[in-house]
Parts: C-alpha cells; structure tokens; sequence
C-alpha cells in the first residue's frame, strides 16, 4: 500500500509545478519524509490515511463483501464566491468486490456582510461565525460497486434463516445533487434538498458460498426483479431541518423518492421517508458527527472557508483533563414504497433489517446482514454512546423494528428487537471504527465490525 503511494506522488510531481496541487503535495511528501522518528508516528498515520493530494482510502464494503483498500486522491480550488473540490478513489477486497467514484463540490462560500453595534463589537452574524452556517451545495458523482456476496432471505417479515441465498450485484450511480439553505428560517437551520441520478444495475449468481446462489432458491415471482433489471431514472426531493435548543440537537428529514424505469416497465415506484433523529449532548463539547455537506467522502476539511483544508486533528486527553463527550439519542425511521397496480418493487432496491443493510448501517445487529426485506420498513432506535479515552469511546443500542409488504402494516405492532454493546473510535479525520456485540430476538448473537466508508466529516456516498 505505501508503495501505492508513493506512486501517486510521483504521478502527480510529474504533472503538478507549483500550483495548489503541487503545492499540497510537496507538503505532504515533507510531513510523510518525517516519519522515521517514533514521535512522528502519530502525524504520519493522519497524512497517510487523510492527506491531501494523495492518501490511503480504507472502508468496508456492503457486510459479507469484506474490507477494503486503494487510493484517493483530493483536490481543492477556490474563486471569489465558491469553494469547490474534487474526490477520487477506489478500493478492492480479498473476496473479489471492488469500489470506484468520483466526486465534485461546488460549494457557495461568499461571506455575509459583517454588522457592526454601537461598541463596535462585530455582531453575531459576521464573518466569525459564517463559516458554521449552512451553505448552498451542488454535488455532481459517478459510482461503480460491485460485490460478490449478498444474502437473501425472501421477502416480509415472516422469512425464516434458513432460506438464504446470495446474489452478487454491480451498480453504477452517476448523478447530482443539491442543498440550498432556507435563510429565512435560520432557527430551524433548514434546507432543502434535491437529486437526480442513472442507476444501472446487473444481478449475478454467487457461487461457492455457504448457501445457494439465489437463482437455485428463488424464482422472478419470489424475488422481483431476479430475471432483468432495467435501467432505472431516480430523483429526490426533501427537506431537512437540523435546529437546536441547548443541548438538544434535531436532524429530522422528510424526503421523496421516485424510480422510473423505461417504458411501461412494471418496476417503476416512488419511496417516501420520514427520519426523525434526536439527541441530548450531555456536554457542551459533544460533537454533532453529522456529515458534512460541504465535503467529499475523501475529504475530512472541518471548515468550509479553510483555505488550507485541514482535518481534525487526534487528540488523545491529558493529565487531568476533563474533556468528555457523551450523548443520548432516539431516533425513529420510516420508509414506505408507493407502488402503482400492477407494479413491483425490485428486491433489490427494497431496504433491509438485521445486522447491516447495503449500506453498512447497523440495524438490529442481533440477525444476519440483510435479514428482513421489504418494500416497506420501521425503525425505532434508543442508544447511548460516551467517550472513554481520547478517540475511544463506547455504544449501547437498542432496536426495534419491522418490514412489510403492505404500507397499512406499517405500525409498532410485533415489533422484532436487538441489543448492542460495543466500543468507536473516531479520531481526527479518520473512518469512524465500529465494533459491536448484539444479541436479543429470536435468532442468536452477531459480533459487527465495520470501517466508515467516507472519512471522519466527509459526505456519505451515493445510496446503493
């Protein structure tokens, strides 16, 4: 992997005089010259799994498909009125599955006007505190995944574990999307979000596998989409409100999906969600750990108007410090799919419960990944997560939740439930490590451990 690198460096000294991107790769090749010194060690890891132009990109990808790891590289350049950047990568696993996108932000920078009192005192809505507010974002992408192992249990929630398959899938999202701010609604820090994206997808068969490969189980009747998968037109629109009241913090969206596929397909829908997440900080120095809007997923810049783009740096506490972090939060997750007569669901487009879904997010962690799949689904969650030392921290969670068929079965009625415990590590700019131990329900225990695909303070990837 450093020889990886260091190919990147040299590849890019070969290309780059001393512009911007010359520039942050001398530094970076300065930083890294270093790192024969024990007491540097620390700064390398950062620059060799966070740096700019060039670092090491790490993450896990969809649960079965296992760890991932290749380059990224990054890179910035501003006007008067935008901050804009660029994102590259691609990561491979042992099994075969691999990851490659890239990523451009366009990011609206230009600085209210700062007011001044009759003291003279810059007021509260100046450039000091400008850079903390929301900002207009266009995100323009294109994503290829593919990945060679991914269960399949059938469909609704009276599945049983003994019916899983596994399928493999390719996908290419190529696409936009947009954030623009509400000014006038500054207290509710609300926004309105929009999308468009092409998503091609290609089902395959898994072989050698603890299970069947899915055609060997299940038929086009028992796994919608399992014969052919068109091409699909997908757009978003949304809005999202983040305000907060002392230590109480809201991320609450509400958002609209639709997917149309050519012609008179029978596999064209809409999705409406509803995401409601709170959270009590029970210290002033509890972060958010939202993921910024204003970044790519290789990019950890904590301010926006940094014109140096530097990450968050590791801190690890000193003798006597009191510097903790802990937080409770709840959060409630609905998702239902409106499907016109006549018209299907693809099976893999339907959203998932147990362990982890496509997209690394661990929901009740007691099942198997991928466990419970439907057209429609509920999630309740309670969880409690605190520092311990440094970077270190540790997690409670508690899940309930269900999948439906039908959206009227939608409802807090047998509910399926998970616990979880386990220890994070979020430190500076680096991928967000989970490790946790769940247990409950009806189907034993499961141990998850997964790598952030997007750095520390980075944008989440386009959705699979």
């Amino acid at each position: 992997m450093h020889r990886l690198l260091l190919a990147g460096f040299c590849v890019g000294g070969l290309v780059a005089a001393e512009t911007r991107f010359g520039a942050e790769l001398r530094k970076e090749r300065e930083a890294l010259g270093g790192c024969t010194e024990i007491k540097k060690l620390l700064g390398c890891g950062e620059t060799l799994f966070t740096g700019k132009p060039f670092h090491i990109a790490v993450g896990s990808l969809a649960p079965g498909n296992g760890f991932g790891s290749g380059l990224a590289v990054v890179g910035h350049w501003t006007t008067d009125n935008w901050r804009n950047s660029w994102n590259a990568d691609a990561v491979a696993t042992p099994n075969g599955s691999w990851r490659a996108g890239a990523y451009l932000k366009l990011v609206w920078s230009k600085q209210p006007g700062i007011s001044v009192d009759n003291t003279g005192a810059a007021n509260a809505t100046g450039a000091a505190t400008a850079s903390l507010q929301e900002r207009p974002v266009l995100h323009f992408y294109s994503e290829a995944t593919s990945l060679n192992r991914v269960a399949y249990f059938g469909l609704g929630p009276a599945t049983r574990d003994t019916a899983r398959s596994f399928f493999g899938l390719r996908e290419i999202v190529t696409g936009g999307s947009a954030v623009f701010p509400l000014k006038f609604t500054r207290r509710l820090n609300a926004a309105l979000l929009g999308e468009a994206n092409s998503r091609a997808v290609e089902i395959r068969a898994s072989t050698g596998q603890p299970s069947p490969s899915i055609e060997r189980l299940y038929t086009p009747a028992t796994a919608p989409g399992l014969a052919q998968q068109p091409a699909f037109a997908q757009f978003g629109e949304g809005v999202r409100i983040r305000p907060s009241a002392g230590n109480l913090r809201f991320n609450y969206l509400v958002n609209s999906q639709q997917y149309v596929a050519p012609g008179n397909s029978v596999y064209s829908f809409q999705r409406f969600t509803v995401d409601l997440g709170n959270q009590f900080a029970l210290y002033k120095t509890t972060r958010t750990l939202q993921a910024l809007a204003h970044n790519g997923p290789d990019d950890c810049t904590a301010d926006p108007a940094d014109t140096d783009h530097k990450c968050p740096e590791v801190k690890f506490p000193r003798a006597g410090s009191r510097n903790l972090e802990g937080s409770i939060g709840v959060r409630l997750l609905i998702e239902e799919s409106i499907v016109p007569g006549g018209h299907v669901v693809p099976f893999y487009f339907q959203p998932t419960l147990g362990g982890s879904d496509i997209g690394g997010n661990h929901m009740l962690g007691s099942y198997q990944d991928y466990r419970f799949r439907a057209p429609n689904l509920l999630l309740f969650r309670a969880n409690f997560e605190h520092s311990v030392w440094g970077p270190f921290g540790a997690m409670f969670v508690v899940d309930e939740g269900k999948v439906a068929l039908r959206r009227g079965d939608i409802d807090f009625s047998h509910l399926v439930h998970s616990y979880s415990a386990g220890l994070t590590l979020r430190a500076g700019g680096f991928p967000m490590v989970q490790l946790l131990f769940s247990w409950g329900g009806h189907e034993g225990m499961h141990t998850t451990g997964a790598l952030n695909t997007s750095l520390l303070g980075g944008a989440a990837r386009p959705a699979l």
